[in-house]
């Protein structure tokens, strides 16, 4: 699903009065989010998920092409752990 469908999904649903509004409302959403990570701090959406900032070390990998040894540099990285409530809903 796009993020187009979604908001598309949340005007049907009369969550907003109007899909360029379900639009701006997500869009609005989906920035806080980004500039809470970026920011370093995590959100929890209790019994949801949880978003979170993580480091990934440096590390060697390899070019499957040529199998010449290349370093991977570090850099950070969202990562998405999905709560109890989430879980049990998938199964």
């Amino acid at each position: 699903m796009t993020k187009k469908e979604f908001a598309k999904v949340l005007f049907e649903k009369g969550v907003f009065s109007s899909k360029a509004e379900a639009e701006r409302k997500l869009d609005s959403v989906l920035v806080t989010i980004e500039e809470t990570l970026q920011a370093g701090e995590e959100i929890n959406f209790i019994g949801w998920g949880k978003f979170e900032v993580v480091e990934r070390p440096e590390r060697t990998g390899r070019n499957p092409k040529t199998g010449e040894e290349i370093k991977i540099e570090a850099k950070k990285t969202v990562k998405f752990k999905a709560g109890k409530s989430l879980v049990d809903k998938m199964n």
